[in-house]
């Protein structure tokens, strides 16, 4: 076995002595997690943030790039003509070098060399040129920036595969249960044939299964299960994590056992739709809880949920309090506080304190000016289910805080959640931080890789895309009203649909989707839908969505780990139509929808249009253009297309500002909470 002379990475040099668990690191390796200095003046952060911009990337030149394809394409040719048995040994070589060595760029072009190979053999696909770049560019600890359609869940396979090699265990993440397990069962034979066991962690799961899915060399999971079994460890090991340390803890603590433990360790990680996990999900923390032993009987609760709804129904808005959109709060006016000490006087027992009455008044007017049913959340089963309005998808055993759960149960007439008591709680900043090696994949990095750098660490980097992009983009196209806007999108359905194209449309809520399915049905234009009601149809529907003449209408989970595949003929007829009705919170969200036509250089178009009054738009306007799009509301004047266009992507800025605010509150609350408790022990 020959492999031309690459100069090695230092940091992969050492990776695969570093993060396996051991004596020198630990039975459970991580690292400790870096804390935001509290001291810094706001200054020092903002220069400290740009330096962390304009500083060298730990990448690659190009000329670095095209000799390591060289290398893996050269030594492509040779292992091709092995047979069975021959390649078995090859196999056997390369893993007993990968674990020797550790991971340099000469052995991990071995290594891509030997599973792209495998790859075409069991699995009929062979990794482009890009996907080993993307592959490289995850193991040197980077983000693969990938357009959509360029195969991230092939590309996955090979730093997956190469760090197994060197016997390092391997979690890779990603958003849903869904994709986890079609994404492991589809790179099973890979793994099976290189010699590796796959895991796969899904939320109903019990722990035994779940230990022995962890103890594979590859374990595929989802962000929000891997943090809840990292939680119930820590709990475990209360800060021991050094072999001797475990030791002692076994002899001190009776309960205490190794093979109760679920992980072993934070070793590395591969995260899919990096910025999904790393920026949306990371707006709140993660709470492990139990049912609270000081909880009332639901009779109890209930009627004194309700009191609270009753009250609040007789508040009149701008009288007795405001709601602010944007910061998503309800504020009671003066007329208001007075209007609560006459209601809750009279009903004596547990309304007679001052500050929980009127708590709970604020919390019942949020539940019903803030919360509104198939829009941030649905009723199934007689729960309510919290919808990700970045995803569209349901948050399986997520609920809100503070009792605002319980109110909206109460108002939705369900059965009522017990209240919960908090054993461990960390936020996702705080906890992929403590992975010794840390990569991801997305197809939109660009436009948070500021923060990407600054709190995780990790730089993006561009990967070219295999074939050119052949999409075409239409001017976006603002209307003054939502019901205009609808009547355009459905004069857009109707006109590329006598086309014979397939098109998808993509809303932001459960409640757009029915209401433009509603207007569809009633011109006869047959179509199917897609958003959290039909969230275990989704591959279903998805394998449909790119025939000929076939209308989706879709949240945002269709915007992420779908491959829309064109039918037979769609692609002369222009390929895949997108159309997105409005705005989300972020570019990058927005980005995703339109990655799901023209991929791997077929055809598609994408169309945007939205409404001036569209939800949230005008709550991030300054006041003066708010009054002035009222106005033009009231007497349907039209603006200026540019102006609109303008105005809107202003907003959405003003939006993606506010969230990561909300992001850098969430890690400086969590960093602040262990400073307080280390007396007492890690909170997490």
């Amino acid at each position: 076995m020959t492999a031309t002379a690459l100069k090695p990475t230092s940091a992969l040099t050492t990776l695969a002595n570093t993060i396996r668990p051991g004596s020198r690191y630990g039975f459970y390796p991580q690292q400790p997690a870096q804390e935001l200095s509290q001291d810094d003046s706001h200054l020092e952060k903002w220069l400290a943030h740009k330096i962390r911009q304009l500083g060298p990337t730990p990448t690659v030149s190009a000329k670095q790039r095209q000799r390591f394809i060289a290398t893996v394409n050269t030594l492509g040719q040779e292992l091709g003509e092995k047979d069975h048995r021959l390649l078995d040994q090859w196999i056997h070589a390369v893993r007993s070098n990968l674990y020797q060595c550790g991971l340099s760029q000469s052995t991990i072009a071995l290594a891509f060399t030997t599973i792209r190979e495998i790859a075409e053999r069991v699995l009929g696909m062979r990794h482009y040129d890009v996907q080993l770049l993307g592959g490289w560019a995850i193991l040197e600890g980077a983000i693969a920036e990938m357009q959509t359609g360029e195969g991230k869940t092939l590309t996955a396979t090979l730093p997956a595969c190469a760090a197994a090699m060197a016997g390092i265990p391997v979690h890779v993440v990603t958003v849903n249960d869904y994709l986890a397990k079609r994404d492991a069962e589809l790179m099973q034979p890979l793994y099976q044939r290189l010699g590796f066991s796959v895991g796969i962690i899904q939320s109903d799961m019990a722990l035994d299964q779940r230990r022995a899915a962890y103890a594979c060399d590859i374990t595929y999971c989802t962000n929000k299960q891997l943090v809840f079994d990292y939680l119930k460890d820590s709990l475990l090991l209360q800060g021991c994590y050094g072999t001797l340390e475990l030791n002692l803890l076994a002899l001190t603590h009776a309960g205490f056992s190794k093979d109760k433990l679920l992980l072993r360790g934070l070793n590395f990680a591969i995260v899919d739709e990096a910025d999904s996990i790393f920026i949306d999900e990371a707006r709140t923390p993660l709470i492990l809880s139990q049912t609270s032993t000081t909880s009332g009987s639901e009779q109890v609760e209930r009627q004194f949920y309700q009191q609270a709804l009753q009250i609040a129904n007789q508040f009149e808005e701008d009288e007795d309090f405001s709601v602010d959109y944007k910061a998503r709060q309800v504020i009671l006016t003066a007329a208001g506080l007075n209007h609560i000490d006459q209601r809750c006087d009279a009903l004596g027992g547990i309304w007679t304190g001052q500050r929980r009455r009127k708590n709970f008044i604020t919390l019942a007017l949020s539940s019903c000016y803030l919360y509104y049913k198939d829009q941030h959340y649905l009723v199934q089963d007689n729960k309510v289910q919290i919808i990700d309005e970045h995803t569209g998808r349901i948050m399986i055993d997520r609920s809100w805080e503070y009792g605002l759960q319980q109110m909206i149960e109460a108002k939705e007439d369900c059965d009522l959640t017990p209240k919960r008591e908090t054993l461990a709680q960390i936020s996702y900043q705080h906890f992929f931080q403590r992975y010794w090696r840390l990569g991801g994949m997305t197809g939109t990095g660009q436009e948070t890789k500021g923060e990407l750098s600054q709190v995780y660490g990790l730089h993006v980097v561009r990967i070219p895309t295999h074939k050119p992009i052949q999409r075409h983009c239409v001017a976006p196209q603002v209307c003054i009203s939502r019901q205009a806007k609808w009547q355009a999108v459905f004069a857009s359905v109707e006109r590329e649909h006598k086309r014979g194209r397939p098109i998808l449309v993509g809303t932001t809520t459960v409640e757009d989707s029915e209401q433009l399915s509603a207007l569809l049905e009633n011109k006869g234009l047959p179509h199917q839908v897609l958003n959290a009601k039909q969230d275990q149809a989704e591959a279903d529907i998805i394998a449909l969505a790119g025939q000929q003449g076939c209308i989706t209408l879709a949240t945002n989970m269709a915007g992420r780990g779908t491959d829309i595949k064109l039918g037979v003929g769609v692609t002369e007829l222009g390929g895949l139509h997108v159309i997105a009705c409005q705005y989300s919170r972020s570019r990058r969200i927005d980005r995703q929808l339109v990655g799901r036509c023209a991929r791997q250089g077929d055809p598609g178009s994408v169309e945007t249009i939205v409404a001036l009054n569209d939800p949230h738009l005008l709550d991030y306007l300054p006041s003066p253009i708010t009054w002035l799009f009222q106005c033009a509301f009231k007497r349907q004047y039209n603006i200026p297309r540019k102006l609109a266009f303008a105005l809107s992507r202003w907003a959405q800025r003003a939006m993606e500002r506010d969230d990561y605010r909300q992001r850098m509150t969430i890690m400086k609350i969590d960093t602040m909470q262990n400073k307080l408790l280390a007396f007492a022990g890690k909170k997490e």
